[in-house]
């Protein structure tokens, strides 16, 4: 099949919209593809077409489409920007300073604690661990 929709030949157009009612009437989409000798993607591409936009969906052409587009928000104005970017990086290193210095105090509790059992376990004031399982 050529491509003739550029020329604006309705006929093409008619054909299409046949292939897409037969595809979706029950026949399926492989077995109209290879009757009209097109891919199975090309005719999922007008059913898609067809759902989306009707008629004039089959017409259309590449490129950008018509219609709303999803735009990104524009860029804050730099100084502004920037101000921000400062405040949440200030923030985040405060927070892994406050992280930081709870974890020194874990770290010398360990300490200490270690010390203190090293200490007891010298003087003999700790019982030795027994290895034997209390269900022989």
């Amino acid at each position: 099949m050529t491509d003739d929709r550029q020329n604006g030949d309705p006929d093409v157009s008619d054909g299409v919209q046949k292939a897409i009612k037969r595809a979706e009437g029950g026949e399926g989409v492989l077995p109209v593809a290879r009757k009209l000798g097109i891919s199975r993607k090309l005719l999922h591409d007008w059913i898609k077409a067809w759902k989306a936009h009707g008629p004039e969906g089959l017409n259309r052409k590449r490129g950008p489409k018509p219609g709303p587009r999803k735009l990104r928000p524009l860029a804050e104005p730099a100084a502004t920007g920037s101000r921000g970017e400062l405040a949440r990086a200030r923030a985040k290193i405060a927070e892994l300073e406050r992280k930081i210095g709870q974890q020194a105090l874990d770290i010398d509790f360990f300490h200490k604690a270690l010390r203190a059992l090293d200490a007891a376990d010298r003087q003999g004031s700790i019982a030795p661990v027994s290895r034997k399982s209390s269900k022989s």
